[in-house]
């Protein structure tokens, strides 16, 4: 059985550009930025990229964490990480694709040459799946983007004007990290599925890891000592508390950490969390106001009881949403029907979680 966490999310931002997408087309200044946006039933959403959000989570972990970074070569319009989890942290938990080609090594362990004394080589191309799957960061409600400008003035002669679209918003994101997956490498040759090359096998088993079965599938796969697979599952949860990033951070400096935040452990790759936001349109108006889908989130725990371990992890930072307490307050005495709640801040959440990953890592 393969343990997934499963988590919900959002923030709170004011006048920001988080996630630039180039040139606007629909400004009349000739140096103007957009910012992303995507549509809904015709209304407007910003949103942050998936790939934005994890490279803002890869920096909380390096910066915060000590967490050892791939480094990134370019070969013409190929980029590629080093492509080894054993010494890079995110390389495990984020995934790679590399492609490339190797010595071939006989038994003895020496290099197979050609005819003519060349090393001949065959494909070392190894690719991972990333245990760390995220959403989009997306508008709750449907927001409109301003037009702001602004100038460079401090030269001689003409100011430099330039403009860029800025906005306030909730948005929400979600996420799962697969913990089985999580420092446990396959070799069988399929894309996605042959993490490691004959070679780094060897120096895996060579240096601690350990060769354990699929459950599933019967093949073999190499595994990391418990203690780093743990600590990069719960370094991947516990980033969220000091995570940080957005465009434009000179003038539009924003809180991006979580104001509110759901974790569960579940038994399935389902995410059940996706609507625990919501939207009402008053009458007469097309202003979309957020609040949280608290009988929603009763709903999904009660219908994912079976599916889910331990407790669930519920938590808000104080200001925020504060009209949501008293029923929030209700998810600790649900009854048997429900798993356990806890409800408490953000931070406490997040270490109340990932002191229970002690007890359900294997």
């Amino acid at each position: 059985m393969t343990l997934k966490t499963q988590g919900f999310i959002l923030i709170d931002v004011d006048v920001v550009a988080l996630n630039n997408a180039g040139k606007s087309s629909s400004s009349n200044f000739d140096n103007a930025t957009a910012t992303k946006t995507i549509k809904k039933n015709g209304l407007t959403y910003p949103y942050v990229s998936g790939q934005a959000w994890r490279y803002w989570w890869r920096e909380a972990l390096r910066n915060n964490y000590g967490w050892s970074v791939s480094p990134i070569t370019r070969e013409n319009k190929v980029a590629y990480t080093d492509a080894n989890p054993f010494k890079f942290d995110d390389d495990d938990v984020f995934g790679y694709m590399k492609a490339t080609k190797d010595a071939k090594i006989d038994e003895n362990g020496t290099p197979v040459v050609d005819k003519k004394g060349k090393p001949v080589l065959e494909n070392a191309t190894v690719t991972r799946t990333s245990p760390l799957k995220n959403s989009a960061i997306v508008a709750v409600g449907s927001t409109r983007t301003e037009e702001h400008w602004s100038t460079m003035s401090r030269q001689d002669g003409d100011p430099v004007p330039y403009s860029k679209q800025e906005y306030s918003a909730i948005m929400k994101g979600m996420f799962s990290l697969d913990l089985g997956q999580v420092g446990t490498f396959s070799t069988v040759n399929r894309t996605g599925f042959k993490n490691l090359t004959i070679k780094q096998r060897e120096e895996f088993l060579a240096n601690g890891s350990t060769e354990v079965t699929d459950t599933i599938t019967g093949h073999p796969l190499v595994q990391l000592e418990k203690s780093v697979r743990l600590k990069r599952s719960k370094d991947t949860i516990a980033a969220l508390k000091t995570i940080s990033g957005g465009a434009m951070q000179t003038n539009n400096l924003a809180d991006v950490t979580p104001k509110f935040i759901v974790l569960a452990t579940t038994t399935s790759g389902n995410h059940p969390f996706s609507h625990v936001a919501k939207t009402e349109v008053a009458d007469r108006t097309r202003i979309e106001a957020v609040s949280l889908n608290v009988d929603g989130l009763k709903e999904v725990l009660k219908e994912y009881k079976d599916q889910i371990v331990g407790t669930v992890f519920v938590g808000r930072r104080s200001g925020f949403m504060d009209q949501h307490h008293t029923e929030l307050q209700e998810l600790l005495t649900l009854g048997d029907d429900y798993p356990t709640v806890r409800y408490v801040s953000v931070g406490e959440a997040i270490d109340g979680y990932c002191k229970q990953l002690d007890d359900q890592f294997v």
